[in-house]
């Protein structure tokens, strides 16, 4: 009998252990939006190609699009804040701002997004744009934005919260890469998002966060350079790098006769514009296979 019982309990520990296994294995996939699209800039002057992707994307010259510049610190912000979309030819841009949770989850202040096709967020801090919309009405609109196969762009700081980490999260200063803040919008989940990483040279920095949660998709990109990220894929537009922190090795010229030093999985390397990436997989989508 006890050694019935004995057995019964290790069957039913291994269960458990099995169903952690499974859970935890899941947690290391990206997740990504099952409709609409993504666009995730990394600052500085952005050519013509991505917000005009952006805005066709949304739907076109008339459709409703919002811009949100929480991140840029300011108490008020005017139209002119619109124009990073609307100097592309879009005539229907509306700037919403708060820095106000209770007003976030007002049905007043949520009503420009009801009928949105396009989101787009402003560079500046990230963590302000968390603590005016994470776990609010609003940013439950943004998600409805992308359920209804419209768009979420944005640069900088409106790139960083598109992941589920904060880099550069702290109020102190942009420096700390894990700081009071950690948690973004996660449209991307189990990412990491940089941005103007060759340009501050900041190559380096986001290996600090992969050390200690190693699950993370690390995603760098530089300025004047942005994904498209679609049905779990993404596509490189722009005019510099996208950097890619999977722990694995990858090279355009292929690998045959290269020896990658040995890093535990310390490494990154470069997409250009025209490569895309399987979020799925964690691999580069090769086009001549």
């Amino acid at each position: 009998m006890n050694r019935l019982l004995k057995k019964g309990v290790c069957i039913g520990v291994l269960f458990l252990v099995a169903i952690a296994n499974g859970q935890n294995e899941a947690s290391l996939k990206v997740t990504y939006p099952n409709n609409g699209s993504l666009i995730i800039a990394g600052g500085g002057a952005l050519p013509e190609e991505i917000i005009k992707t952006f805005i066709d994307l949304a739907g076109g010259a008339d459709a409703p699009i919002v811009v949100v510049p929480t991140a840029a610190g300011l108490k008020e912000y005017d139209d002119n804040w619109g124009k990073i979309i609307s100097d592309q030819g879009a005539s229907n841009v509306v700037v919403l701002h708060t820095d106000s949770k209770k007003e976030a989850n007002s049905k007043k202040f949520v009503q420009p997004l009801k009928n949105a096709t396009g989101v787009w967020f402003v560079g500046g801090r990230q963590w302000r744009l968390a603590d005016s919309y994470l776990d609010t009405a609003t940013e439950k609109a943004f998600w409805d934005v992308l359920d209804r196969g419209g768009v979420i762009g944005g640069t900088s700081a409106g790139a960083t919260i598109q992941g589920s980490y904060l880099v550069r999260g702290d109020t102190k200063t942009n420096q700390i890469m894990m700081g009071d803040h950690e948690k973004g919008f996660a449209f991307l989940d189990n990412v990491a998002i940089d941005q103007h990483v060759l340009a501050r040279n900041r190559q380096f920095d986001i290996l600090s966060i992969l050390e200690k949660k190693p699950h993370l998709l690390g995603i760098g990109i530089d300025e004047s350079t942005a994904i498209v990220v679609q049905e779990g894929t993404f596509k490189v537009l722009g005019k510099s790098y996208v950097l890619m922190y999977d722990g694995t090795f990858w090279s355009r010229e292929g690998t045959e006769y290269k020896t990658p030093m040995e890093t535990n999985g310390k490494t990154f390397y470069f997409l250009e514009a025209g490569d895309r990436y399987d979020l799925k997989t964690k691999k580069v989508i090769d086009e001549k296979k």
